[in-house]
C-alpha cells in the first residue's frame, strides 16, 4: 500500500569503529517511490549506513527510522526487504523453502511466494538446493527474498551483479512497479551509469559524510569535463603533455582523455598524429562526476569499515 510518509529518515548517525569514523553526521531522507543511489569509494561509509538503516547495527549518535518505526524491532523489518552481498544461504535448502520462509518472516501466507519466483523466472527452479546454483541465480533467489512482502523499503546492495543484461533490463522493470506502488529503494552499486539510469537522486558518501544528494544529471551538469576517446600512435607521456589534458586513461586498444578543452586539445592532438582514428568526444558522465567529488580515492587509499562492511 502507497504512503505519503517519508520511509528511510536518517538524522545526525554518526558511528566509529575503534579510531576510524566510518560516518560522521550523515542526514537521508527517502521519499515513496524513490530510488536513492548510494555511491562512494570502498571505505566511504555505505556499508555502515547500510547496515544501520536495517537494524543489523545500532547508531552510536542520531537516529534512524523506517515509516517511523526503529528498524531493529521485528515489527519495523517487516517493512524491509534487503539483499545484501554480504548475506549468505543455507545450502541445504532449496529455492522454494527459502523464498517461502522469507514470507512467513514477513507475516504472510508461504503461497506468497509463487508469484514472485514465477516474476523472476525461478519457478523452474523451485526445487533446486541453493547450492546447484549459478552465481546469477542465487542473485535471483536473494531478490525474491527481498521482494516477497511487498516491503516500503528495499535495501539492495550491488543488486544486478552476476545478472546478465537480458536480467539486469528485467529486474529494473520489476523495481519501477514496485515503485509506482509506493515502495522506496536504496541502492548501492558499482555500477555507476546503471545508477544514473534509474535513480532519482544520487547520494555521494566518502570518509564518512554526504558530498553531494542531487539527481544525477544535476551532479553531471557540475562537471564540465569532455572525454576524448581516440586510437593514436602517441604515447601516454606525450598525450598527458597535450594542452588541457586533466587525466589519460586506456580501455583496451582505445586511449581516453579528460579535458576541459576539448577543442584546443583536439587541434594539437590532430596536428601530432595526423593518422589517429576512432575519435569521438563525449560529455562527461555520473562517474567522472563521482570521481571529481571524492578526489579519486581509490581502495588502497580508504580507511576499512568495521564488521558491517
Amino acid at each position: 500500500m502507497a504512503t505519503t510518509q517519508t520511509v528511510l529518515t536518517a538524522e545526525g548517525l554518526r558511528y566509529r569503529y575503534g579510531e576510524t569514523v566510518a560516518l560522521d553526521g550523515v542526514d537521508l531522507r527517502v521519499g515513496p517511490g524513490e530510488c536513492v543511489a548510494l555511491l562512494g569509494p570502498n571505505g566511504a561509509g555505505k556499508s555502515t549506513l547500510v547496515a544501520l538503516a536495517v537494524g543489523m547495527l545500532a547508531p552510536q549518535q542520531g537516529t534512524v527510522r523506517i515509516l517511523g518505526g526503529d528498524p531493529r524491532r521485528a515489527a519495523t523489518r517487516r517493512r524491509l526487504g534487503v539483499a545484501l552481498q554480504t548475506l549468505g544461504f543455507p545450502n541445504t535448502l532449496t529455492v522454494d523453502e527459502l523464498v517461502k520462509g522469507a514470507a512467513v518472516r514477513g507475516g504472510l501466507w508461504a503461497a506468497a511466494a509463487a508469484p514472485i519466483l514465477e516474476e523472476l523466472g525461478l519457478t523452474e527452479l523451485a526445487r533446486r538446493r541453493v547450492s546447484k546454483l549459478s552465481g546469477g541465480q542465487k542473485q535471483r533467489v536473494q531478490l525474491a527474498m527481498a521482494l516477497v512482502t511487498e516491503p516500503a523499503l528495499l535495501v539492495l546492495d550491488e543488486p544486478t551483479v552476476g545478472l546478465d543484461t537480458r536480467a539486469r533490463r528485467h529486474f529494473w522493470e520489476i523495481l519501477a512497479r514496485r515503485r509506482a506502488q509506493g515502495a522506496a529503494v536504496l541502492v548501492t552499486t558499482h555500477l555507476i551509469e546503471e545508477s544514473a539510469a534509474v535513480a532519482d537522486r544520487v547520494v555521494v558518501l566518502d570518509r564518512g559524510r554526504i558530498l553531494a544528494d542531487a539527481p544525477p544529471e544535476d551532479l553531471v551538469s557540475r562537471l564540465p569535463d569532455r572525454t576524448v576517446t581516440v586510437r593514436t600512435g602517441l604515447d601516454r607521456d606525450a598525450l598527458e603533455r597535450l594542452p588541457g589534458v586533466l587525466r589519460v586513461g586506456r580501455e583496451r586498444d582505445l586511449v581516453t582523455i579528460q579535458t576541459r578543452s576539448p577543442e584546443d586539445l583536439l587541434r594539437v592532438l590532430l596536428d601530432r598524429d595526423p593518422g589517429l582514428s576512432d575519435l569521438r568526444v563525449q560529455d562527461a558522465g555520473l562517474e567522472e562526476a563521482v570521481v571529481a567529488l571524492t578526489g579519486d580515492r581509490g581502495p588502497s587509499e580508504c580507511a576499512q569499515e568495521g564488521p558491517a562492511a
